[in-house]
């Protein structure tokens, strides 16, 4: 009888995960540059690692995010540059985060020549819960214009400022939310393109230090 899976028990599981993988050598990933292969071999071998031990709804294109019924989605990243790409929902998600919890598995590949074989030592494994997903220079300059009595006006010229996404309508009803609904300090680096590039390297110095950037290993 599997047991259902909660957050926590996903956290467990992403320390010990780590720990053993971080030992493990791994023939097919040798001479592998593409990150984003590394990435899916690690997500998959992850997921059926907690598939084994939990009962959980597998993510799918629909939902987009890999343990939906948690609303948390995986993400992979070289130590080299701790970065990945996200589907773009909106421009209210730099202000308010993405709309759901980060796990992050960042990672320093190394090639044994003589094995052929390569080992993924996970250096960093954080959870960020998805108050904590905004943008921080955003969210750090809509904190600050709230704090001096910043208006409608002001946020509006501040989001042109930083090329948020938006038309003059859509600019013009998030900055009264914005002013009804005082955004949470962001820690992420999130750039604008068709997919939001995230950046982790902040997300990672601060965990463990900020509620809601937790260091798990």
């Amino acid at each position: 009888m599997t047991i259902e899976l909660t957050t926590a028990l996903l956290a467990d599981e992403a320390r010990t995960f780590a720990e053993i993988e971080s030992r493990y050598d791994e023939a097919r990933l040798f001479g592998v540059t593409d990150g984003k292969a590394v990435g899916t071999y690690l997500e998959q071998k992850f997921s059926h690692y907690v598939a084994q031990k939990y009962d959980y709804r597998i993510g799918n294109s629909a939902s987009g995010i890999d343990f939906p019924d948690l609303g948390v989605d995986i993400k992979v990243t070289s130590i080299k540059q701790p970065q990945s790409s996200s589907p773009f929902r909106s421009a209210r998600q730099k202000v308010y985060g993405l709309g759901y919890h980060l796990l992050v598995f960042v990672y320093e590949k190394t090639d044994d020549e003589r094995t052929r074989t390569s080992r993924l030592d996970i250096l960093h494994t954080i959870f960020v819960t998805q108050e904590r997903t905004a943008d921080f220079q955003m969210t750090r300059g809509l904190l600050n214009l709230l704090d001096n009595q910043g208006n409608e006006d002001d946020i509006i010229a501040f989001f042109f400022e930083k090329n948020l996404p938006l038309d003059e309508i859509g600019a013009a009803a998030l900055a009264r939310e914005v002013l009804e609904k005082r955004p949470v300090q962001g820690y992420l680096t999130i750039s604008n393109a068709l997919q939001w590039r995230l950046q982790y390297r902040r997300a990672i110095d601060e965990a463990g230090q900020v509620e809601g950037l937790v260091r798990i290993r």
